[in-house]
């Protein structure tokens, strides 16, 4: 089995949507039983137990998936590398999260790109936080087509 990790800044929203629609996707096609999906967040101020944020639990309920206020807690990724050590591919939101996670020993040998370059775009999925339910519902949009433009490659990793 091949671990996926997917990184943002404090893994309650842009991390937390790619990977519940992500690991929905790989059931639809049938891929969650060869592809894990892990989370977790590369900030300092990134910690571990806190919920996922309102706006992201909101607009992905609009897409069918419910997910409750703990339900999902985010992941400190400078406590807990080895999620860092154990993944065999590293998608991040953002150039500069690349950067970041590049600099742990942990990500030597992996392969890590932002989601937008593994799906064959260029640029970033900036942060929604802060911005109202629209900038979440057009994030979480971005974030779909990247994985379903890529869906066929993660499954290919297995």
């Amino acid at each position: 089995m091949k671990t996926v990790l997917l990184v943002c800044h404090a893994n309650t929203c842009r991390s937390v949507m790619a990977h519940v629609l992500l690991e929905r996707m790989l059931a639809e096609r049938n891929g969650h039983h060869q592809i894990r999906v892990r989370s977790g967040g590369v900030a300092p101020y990134a910690r571990d137990g806190m919920i996922t944020s309102l706006d992201a639990r909101l607009v992905l309920r609009e897409d069918g998936i419910h997910l409750g206020e703990y339900a999902f807690t985010s992941t400190d990724l400078r406590l807990h590398r080895e999620l860092i050590a154990e993944a065999d591919l590293i998608l991040t939101m953002t150039g500069p999260q690349k950067h970041i996670l590049s600099g742990f020993s942990e990500a030597r040998g992996r392969q890590i790109f932002t989601l937008k370059e593994f799906a064959g775009g260029r640029g970033d999925i900036d942060d929604p936080v802060g911005q109202g339910e629209d900038r979440y519902r057009a994030c979480r949009d971005e974030i779909k087509d990247c994985l379903e433009r890529s869906l066929d490659r993660l499954l290919s990793l297995a």
